[in-house]
């Protein structure tokens, strides 16, 4: 049975289109986690939801109920879901207990004795009995966040929203909050969490989504998107890759131009002297094999550099058009100044492959 639905949801302030038609829907028990770079419409969907901001365009359905038609109550709604803030928004003047029992008892009708014995419980959960008659200035950052998430259990939600949870703690407080919500997550909570946490959305996470462009880019299982993501953005930010491009359409092209590219890109992401040299050759070797052996008189070469800040690693893609050739194909044995570019090649690279399709050779290789 689906807790949320979402259809068509349009979302822009003047003329910036941040959600730009939003389709999604949640079943009991899952646990999906949001992630995507900033600005990207992640916090602005959840806070849709709840219709804390107003969309131009679209359905939000909660336990069956259109949040979105004409004269429906708000605020009935809104109490199927629990919201866990970036900043936790506890009631200053309000002791932890008072802070967990209010809601309760105005808008659920609990009494007094049933709301305190609920609190102790969750506060029991995480760890926090202790505290129930200290206020908020005298709790660390992370005791907050777990007060809060107790405030949203307390009324029953049939779903939690964590809008970043652990954004605005000291790092030395983050696990005490990402463990509450694993227990959490044992419970077959329904929960939408949106994260920068990747390694937390993995694990707890039954379903992935990559929000870029106004949209759910790419969605699947955590495996699917941390293992095997098949859209650009989504490689891109999972593996934190950046980018160096280059392209020749001439012969006498300005070779210092390029290296000096590529010495500017490998010093702002740090790489070693020896892996830029290495860069700069096998470019530089590639380019010349290929103009000397598959290039017609209109050169079309380019070359994608990819650095990826996760492991380090180095790709190189390069595509040209002409003949089919391939430098690693056949090489001599022994030392052959004709074949110098494409024994350098053989020497530095690793996971090569070579491609011809449709008049352009496509490589493909990584260096160590």
């Amino acid at each position: 049975m689906s807790v949320i639905e979402v259809r068509g949801l349009k979302k822009s302030f003047d003329a910036l289109e941040v959600l730009r038609g939003i389709d999604l829907t949640v079943e009991e028990g899952e646990r999906i986690a949001i992630i995507g770079g900033s600005g990207c419409g992640k916090s602005v969907f959840l806070r849709c939801l709840e219709l804390l901001e107003k969309p131009n365009a679209g359905q939000i359905f909660v336990d069956g109920q259109e949040m979105t038609a004409p004269g429906v109550d708000i605020d009935k709604i809104r109490r199927s879901m629990g919201m866990v803030w970036q900043k936790f928004n506890l009631f200053t003047h309000m002791n932890v207990m008072e802070n967990l029992t209010v809601a309760p008892i105005k808008l659920l009708g609990m009494t007094k004795d049933a709301a305190r014995e609920k609190a102790m419980e969750l506060l029991e959960q995480v760890g926090l009995t202790s505290k129930a008659e200290a206020y908020p200035e005298f709790l660390s950052g992370g005791q907050q966040q777990r007060i809060a998430i107790c405030r949203s259990l307390m009324m029953n939600p049939k779903v939690i929203l964590f809008d970043e949870p652990t954004s605005a703690l000291d790092p030395t407080m983050v696990g005490e909050v990402l463990a509450v919500i694993r227990m959490l997550a044992k419970q077959n909570l329904t929960m939408i969490i949106v994260t920068h946490e990747m390694n937390f959305a993995r694990e707890v996470a039954t379903r992935i989504l990559f929000f870029a462009d106004g949209e759910i880019y790419e969605q699947g299982t955590p495996k699917e998107i941390f293992d095997a993501p098949k859209r650009p953005k989504t490689v891109a930010f999972i593996h934190k890759q950046k980018y160096f491009s280059y392209e020749i359409s001439e012969r006498h092209f300005d070779l210092m131009q390029m290296q000096g590219g590529i010495q500017t890109f490998a010093e702002k992401y740090g790489l070693s002297v020896r892996r830029t040299n290495r860069l700069q050759l096998c470019c530089e070797e590639l380019i010349y094999e290929m103009l000397n052996n598959a290039c017609a008189d209109d050169v079309k070469i380019s070359i994608d550099v990819t650095y990826s800040e996760v492991d380090s690693g180095i790709g190189i893609k390069f595509s040209c058009a002409g003949k089919s050739y391939n430098p690693l194909e056949k090489i001599p044995d022994e030392f052959d100044e004709e074949h110098l570019g494409a024994t350098i090649l053989k020497s530095m690279t690793k996971n090569y492959s070579h491609e011809y399709s449709s008049g352009v050779n496509k490589i493909k290789f990584t260096l160590p």
